[in-house]
């Protein structure tokens, strides 16, 4: 999956209404995955992974907890490439979500959910790049984070 089918991919599942912890979406996106292939499937966590890895710096989330931090980040995705891309272009903008306590954690478990539908087994995975707050050394050179 390319960096823009996955952008696609969650626009074609964001609901009209707002939704901005991804109650709506993730449920959504887990089925249309769940319809398609493994590689698929695949694909979206190596997306999904490489965009919170993108927003694990010290510019976003520095006084936040590392689940908090997390799941904040997931919100900005949930939110669609426009806004995460403005989130990376200005880190400013990663306050109101934070200050909201605007969270998307279902947005994590998408591939897990939708490899179990697809295969009938459970995915002990992992992905190039970690999710995990603080892991992205580069963002947070020079910090204790």
């Amino acid at each position: 999956m390319t960096e823009d089918d996955f952008w696609r991919l969650i626009e074609d599942c964001r609901p009209t209404a707002p939704d901005p912890e991804a109650e709506l979406l993730a449920p959504a996106l887990t089925s249309r995955l769940a319809a398609g292939s493994v590689s698929a499937v695949t694909g979206f966590a190596e997306q999904l992974s490489w965009a919170l890895y993108r927003l694990d710096r010290r510019e976003y989330g520095g006084e936040l907890s590392g689940d908090a931090f997390l799941y904040t980040r997931a919100a900005v995705v949930a939110a669609g490439r426009r806004e995460f891309e403005g989130v990376l272009a200005t880190p400013a903008w990663f306050r109101s979500y934070a200050a909201e306590f605007v969270w998307a954690e279902p947005l994590l478990y998408v591939p897990d959910e939708a490899y179990r539908l697809l295969t009938g087994e459970e995915w002990d995975r992992s992905t190039r790049h970690s999710y995990e707050s603080y892991s992205n050394a580069e963002g947070w050179a020079g910090t204790d984070g």
